[in-house]
């Protein structure tokens, strides 16, 4: 039996042409980070404050060989008492399409401010640690990841 091809309802094509049009509209929202971008999320939860370098390990590879899981490890040199810990990390990433990638919270019964997971990187880019004191003060890494394979938009 053969079967009859029906020309598409002018309903199907408005429901078509109007999902079109919404991801035009959304296409130019969803370009990649910059620095820029991280400097303003930074600014954004921090203000003017200074970041310091030392204190933050950041472990990742020089080399990606697969942006969809890319390890990280984050160790922050702190006595982890109650009156001097880590309270928050934040990894950042100035070429993913929203630049804060993790977060971390730390109190002193952590014991450790140590911590890994696995990110998702679209292209090669910066990393960004920046790690906040119970005193308030603010320390700050950077590291260049080479991705060979796309992950989030590639």
């Amino acid at each position: 039996m053969a079967t009859a091809f029906a020309a598409p309802s002018r309903r199907d094509l408005l429901q078509t042409g109007s999902i079109a049009a919404l991801a035009a509209i959304l296409a130019p929202s969803m370009a990649l980070a910059d620095v820029k971008a991280v400097e303003a999320e930074i600014k954004k939860l921090y203000g003017d404050k200074t970041l310091q370098s030392g204190k933050i390990k950041l472990d990742v590879p020089q080399i990606a060989e697969n942006g969809l899981v890319v390890p990280i490890t984050v160790e922050v040199e702190s006595p982890m008492t109650d009156a001097d810990y880590v309270k928050t990390v934040h990894v950042f990433a100035d070429g993913n399409p929203l630049p804060n990638v993790l977060t971390y919270r730390f109190t002193p019964e952590c014991g450790k401010a140590n911590a890994s997971a696995r990110m998702r990187l679209a292209q090669t880019q910066n990393i960004v640690c920046v790690a906040e004191m119970s005193n308030g003060s603010l320390y700050s890494v950077k590291s260049e990841i080479k991705v060979t394979i796309g992950g989030c938009g590639g």
